[in-house]
């Protein structure tokens, strides 16, 4: 069967498509790391807000009404956190997960858990954010 100009201009507008989208994805791909543990500054000020407040940067966990990370957060004890709204606040907190460094989103949370305050309290890097 032969292929008429028609069916030729398709072919090569789907072919192009397809290698955008590919160039598209793995741009995006490469901005995702693999799973790292991070510590800092566990964040929920109000409901479905949430980040994480490391050494390096404000990694976003959840956004009311939109974006939301897979995987648990964690679970802290009253010693553990510090409420500033009813039982809204912040903790010292681990969490492994895989990051999108060029947004500061968190992608997945593989594990999380709560820390002493004084973790946080003590790490000097970690001051420039305010928490106490």
């Amino acid at each position: 069967m032969k292929a008429t100009k028609r069916h030729k201009k398709y072919a090569t507008l789907l072919f192009m498509s397809l290698c955008l989208l590919c160039l598209f994805v793995a741009n995006t791909a490469a901005e995702v790391e693999k799973s790292e543990m991070r510590c800092g500054w566990f964040s929920n000020p109000t409901p479905s807000n949430a980040s994480l407040h490391d050494r390096d940067a404000e990694w976003i966990i959840a956004v009311q009404g939109g974006y939301q990370a897979d995987g648990d957060w964690p679970e802290f004890g009253p010693k553990q956190w510090i409420e500033t709204n009813v039982h809204y606040g912040y903790g010292c907190a681990c969490l492994k997960m895989r990051v999108d460094r060029k947004t500061h989103e968190v992608i997945q949370i593989e594990s999380a858990k709560a820390r002493p305050l004084s973790a946080c309290r003590n790490d000097r890097k970690l001051k420039r954010w305010g928490f106490k």
